[in-house]
């Protein structure tokens, strides 16, 4: 398992490896600005107490000699020394360099200074990082010799140690913070996500303790809005289930019944045909015994072919209707005849494709037509009609000019095990119910009127026309 299944596994998970990153980052820059911050506060909190040295020494020069006269402030400049925690030097020149005082490789300011502005920057000095402040301002009166104005600079610096030390407390005040923020944030998101999971393991929970046999839809009182499409779509599946094992239920029931009664009388005539001693008798009987179990094994395959299209997976395919009603006309063709039947096929040159199950579809129609030679009887007409209706459907009917059926019943008609009155051969009432089952599985429908001129009977199946990619090769 991947690492982005193993956090995808679990809600909790996920949203702890989705935000814990969002939170180092915000820490991250947390941290980084808070050292900006405190190098910000170190430099202005350092540089004011070099600026005050700077300001300290210009208050001792003087030119009332004609000459630079510089009165150092030593006991300043050591308290300023030990307020450091390092070395500190200083530089008092004219500004053309005529005139040194102190350190005078200092390192200059890189930019030109403005008089009476301080400028402080940062650079190196016999090896040792140091922290440069410096000051211009003017002579006056200027030096002996020089009409014009003359300024004079100032320069202090300082090494960095006790800077830096104020800069990494900071810093490690602020990285204490946040890592405790971190971890009170960890904490309280962990909680708030196992507070808002608590509703599916409520969910849970209830599913699991619940009878296999209880298909009540699940109460999602209480339940947050996020939560209840959930609910509403276990509950659609529960009713679905219920729906299929409610069919199910009423299929094995009729179906039992159904069975029943031609298998008693199948008992029934075998024990007749054993008690009967004329040969010629018992060869009657025996015909009948054949007739009867031909027709309760038609009414069992029906019942498995209804059972198939009800409850298998689809397996859809894309198949040409037009060969698919040839095939059915020329296989009908004989049991047709000899049932005195004209049986015709009326449909396009060319093909009409659909994406189903052929299978199943030829059943239904197989049914269709056995029914219309059977009931139609000699001397009727049955034509298997295929039209397609502009890309959108395809129409596939069984029409004939037999007795048809009354109004009330045709109503009915599709019910499964439903027989009219009038039928006076034997059959399971389930053709029609197959051919139902067949087309709503195909996304269709069913639809049962009077034949031509309001004799007979057209039944008709209605299927949506396959699309472009499920005809168009791979």
């Amino acid at each position: 398992m991947t690492a982005l299944g193993w956090a995808r596994a679990s809600v909790r998970r996920f949203l702890l490896v989705l935000l814990l990153p969002g939170l180092g980052v915000v820490i991250a820059g947390e941290l980084w600005l808070g050292w900006r911050t405190a190098s910000d506060a170190a430099d202005a909190a350092y540089d004011r107490s070099l600026l005050g040295a700077v300001k300290s020494i210009d208050s001792s020069i003087s030119t009332a000699s004609g000459g630079i006269g510089v009165e150092l402030p030593y006991r300043m400049l050591e308290f300023f020394e030990l307020t450091a925690q390092g070395q500190v030097f200083y530089r008092v020149a004219t500004e053309d360099g005529l005139v040194e005082i102190g350190s005078a490789d200092l390192p200059a300011p890189p930019r030109p200074l403005k008089t009476g502005q301080p400028q402080f920057h940062e650079s190196d000095y016999l090896g040792q990082a140091v922290r440069v402040g410096s000051y211009a301002r003017e002579l006056n009166p200027p030096l002996a010799g020089h009409s014009g104005p003359q300024r004079v600079v100032i320069q202090v610096a300082e090494t960095l140690e006790a800077r830096n030390d104020f800069r990494r407390a900071l810093v490690l005040q602020s990285l204490a913070r946040d890592i405790l923020l971190m971890l009170v944030a960890t904490g309280l998101l962990a909680l708030a996500i196992a507070w808002a999971m608590r509703p599916l393991d409520r969910l849970r929970q209830e599913v699991d303790a619940r009878d296999p046999q209880d298909l009540t839809p699940v109460d999602d009182t209480g339940a947050p809005a996020e939560v209840r499409p959930l609910v509403q779509a276990i509950n659609h599946h529960i009713d679905r289930h219920r729906e299929q094992t409610e069919a199910r239920r009423r299929f094995i029931d009729d179906a039992s019944h159904q069975l029943r009664t031609p298998l008693t009388t199948l008992a029934t005539q075998v024990a007749y045909a054993q008690r009967e001693a004329d040969p010629a008798a018992q060869r009657q009987v025996l015909e009948t015994i054949r007739e009867q179990l031909d027709e309760t094994i038609r009414q069992t395959n029906q019942m498995l072919s209804l059972a198939r299209a009800d409850s298998a997976p689809p397996q859809r395919q894309p198949f040409d209707a037009v060969a698919l009603a040839e095939a059915l006309v020329r296989q009908w063709w004989g049991p047709a005849r000899e049932q005195g039947v004209d049986l015709g096929l009326d449909a396009p040159d060319g093909p009409l494709p659909l994406s189903g199950e052929a299978d199943l579809l030829r059943e239904a129609l197989a049914n269709l037509l056995h029914n219309a030679i059977r009931h139609g009887g000699a001397g009727c007409h049955v034509t298997l009609v295929v039209r397609g209706q502009a890309d959108v459907a395809v129409r596939l009917a069984v029409v004939d000019d037999g007795p048809g059926l009354p109004p009330d019943e045709m109503a009915r008609a599709g019910e499964r095990f439903f027989r009219g009155r009038g039928g006076a051969l034997p059959g399971s009432g389930l053709g029609l119910a197959i051919v139902r089952t067949v087309a709503q599985r195909h996304g269709g429908q069913m639809a049962v009127s009077a034949g031509p001129e309001g004799r007979g009977l057209a039944v008709t199946i209605t299927l949506p026309a396959a699309r472009a990619s499920e005809t168009s090769p791979g």
